[in-house]
């Protein structure tokens, strides 16, 4: 019996989403947000996903903003909001307001992760949700002549305390409040919070969910991943940025720099943007990195089952000629693979002939999903460049179907004659493989 489509691709997610299950249970994330996702549907949603999360065994710290509900509070009591540069100016009376404001969006947070009715995504869920005087808050003072008054920037974030309630399994709710060693009160920024909180940490992830679907290139287009040198440069060009994303960029790169493995940026209006961006191998968002998450190195032998999914499709078409596990297993030192965030998107192999000053470069194979992404010249410059530092003048192939692509790329056809001897004698007439050369 064959089941329905989306049963099969329902399972088909599970399965792609099983090594990142495994991969983040007992692991420590931070997420970031602010008040816009502390209300309404939004809210709810993301109470479903942290209850997931939480069952999963991901170590959840959640630090929420509350300015559009501070906002409000103001103007219940007849008072404007007061900023400079994109910070509030929290004198005495709008102190009171954000007290009260962030006290109630707290516990609706609370409330929200608190729900387990049956016939419900969180049925059964019974998340213990704790908090505490873990921030120790300065003031931010007089700058640029303005006094900020009640406005804090973090002094020290007790990470002892913040472990000792992760280990209990619970999840760890912070509002953006810090206290004096003196014990007056400060109102924090939320993104200044979470990201002082991931570093002492050390999290595995850093999360904020923004007004935005990521970072975006000049032409509007989705910017997947980046590091954070390159966070830096978009940072001078302002105005490709929303009001999100200029609070929480800089955050992430001071972050990824400062021990937090990965930060990311997610939609907070995409539905299960959370999960998506987590649990798939595509994401949704941005994500931001010390350094660059795709990498070409030599393969091991750890990398011979990957390297077998990625040729076994193009042996089967009859596009490379079919080699056995234990061959590849005894040419290995011959491969080199690009692997994007621990998982392995292509490979190639490279067979010297030293007598010639040549090569044969074989088995360039990119994941079908990624071949776009330009992975593949990427694998060619790293080939070329590893026969250069062999010694090696000349590079060829053999090729069936993909003739047009290396021709593309600098390479030209050449005649049977032209390969080393070896492999001229190892020919195979019936396959009539094109050979094409380029010199290097």
């Amino acid at each position: 019996m064959t089941a329905p489509e989306s049963t099969r691709q329902y399972v088909s997610w599970f399965r792609q989403a099983a090594p990142y299950i495994h991969a983040f249970r007992g692991r420590t994330f931070v997420i970031g947000f602010g008040g816009e996702v502390a209300q309404g549907a939004l809210a709810q949603a993301l109470a479903q996903d942290c209850n997931l999360l939480a069952a999963l065994g991901i170590r959840l710290v959640l630090v929420h903003g509350a300015r559009p509900q501070i906002e409000a509070e103001l103007k219940r009591r007849g008072l404007k909001g007061k900023y400079h540069k994109g910070l509030r100016v929290t004198d005495a009376e709008a102190l009171e307001c954000v007290k009260a404001a962030m006290g109630v969006t707290r516990l609706e947070i609370e409330a929200l992760l608190s729900q387990g009715l049956p016939n419900t995504p969180m049925a059964g869920a019974w998340m213990r949700v704790t908090g505490g005087n873990f921030i120790t808050a300065k003031p931010v003072g007089v700058v640029d002549g303005v006094d900020y008054q009640y406005t804090g920037a973090v002094r020290k974030i007790i990470a002892e305390e913040i472990c000792a309630d992760l280990d209990q399994q619970n999840v760890v709710l912070i509002s953006p409040i810090g206290v004096s060693p003196a014990g007056e009160i400060f109102n924090l920024s939320m993104e200044e919070v979470a990201e002082a909180v991931a570093v002492a940490l050390q999290a595995e992830k850093l999360i904020f969910l923004c007004d935005a679907p990521g970072v975006t290139d000049g032409r509007g287009k989705l910017v997947e991943a980046i590091t954070a040198d390159e966070a830096e440069q978009v940072l001078r060009k302002p105005k490709r940025l929303t009001e999100d994303l200029g609070l929480y960029l800089p955050c992430c790169m001071r972050a990824t720099r400062a021990g937090v493995k990965r930060a990311h940026l997610v939609d907070r209006d995409v539905d299960g943007g959370l999960l998506l961006e987590l649990f798939t191998h595509e994401g949704v968002g941005t994500v931001v990195t010390r350094d660059p998450l795709a990498r070409l190195r030599e393969a091991t032998i750890d990398d011979v089952a990957a390297i077998v999914g990625l040729i076994a499709p193009l042996e089967a078409d009859g596009t490379l000629v079919r080699r056995g596990r234990e061959r590849l297993e005894m040419e290995i030192g011959r491969f080199s693979v690009l692997e994007h965030d621990g998982v392995v998107l292509g490979c190639a192999a490279l067979y010297p002939f030293s007598k010639d000053k040549a090569a044969e470069l074989a088995c360039l194979a990119v994941n079908p999903e990624y071949r776009r992404v330009g992975y593949g010249e990427e694998l060619l410059r790293y080939m070329e460049a590893r026969a250069r530092k062999a010694g090696l003048k000349r590079l060829f192939v053999l090729t069936t179907r993909t003739s047009h692509w290396f021709i593309e790329r600098g390479f030209r056809e050449a005649g049977v004659d032209s390969l080393p001897r070896e492999k001229r004698e190892l020919y195979n007439w019936q396959r009539r493989s094109k050979v094409l050369g380029k010199a290097l």
